[in-house]
């Protein structure tokens, strides 16, 4: 496995988390439930990923404008989730956030995918996308 495909695998649960959490209403157990799983999943990957994918990444001229804007990204992700935090569940407010985050992590999602993986492929070897896959796959074991 290489550090796209591990990446990708947990890219695919959030994009799921997040088709279910903006199919809710109200502030009902199953938003809580998992507005709380997602909020767990995108903070441990990004934490992930900013050790075990970006850093590596930042020394490079190619990617280190693309490393940086990525790392930039998940801070704006985490600021949508404390509005979501302060904000009450059973609030159309909410939901307008939910669907604020939903857009934000899944323009980031493409743009990893699409962008970064593809010029970042060309300065890891196969060996430093798998060396980097069983670090970030142990980190997300760990703390999930």
């Amino acid at each position: 496995m290489t550090i796209y495909e591990a990446i990708r695998k947990d890219h695919d649960i959030q994009r799921n988390l997040l088709d279910k959490l903006v199919d809710t209403s109200g502030d009902t157990k199953t938003r809580q439930e998992l507005f709380k799983e997602l909020r767990k999943e995108l903070t441990l990957h990004a934490n992930a990923e900013e050790r075990h994918f970006y850093k590596p990444l930042i020394p490079t001229d190619m990617m280190q404008e693309h490393a940086r804007h990525g790392i930039a990204e998940h801070h704006e992700i985490d600021e949508l989730i404390e509005q979501l935090e302060e904000t009450e569940m059973d609030s159309s407010g909410w939901l307008k956030i939910a669907k604020n985050l939903k857009e934000k992590v899944e323009h980031h999602l493409e743009d990893e995918e699409h962008t970064f993986f593809q010029l970042s492929g060309k300065i890891l070897s196969e060996k430093e996308k798998e060396d980097l896959a069983v670090k970030y796959n142990a980190y997300m074991k760990e703390y999930r």
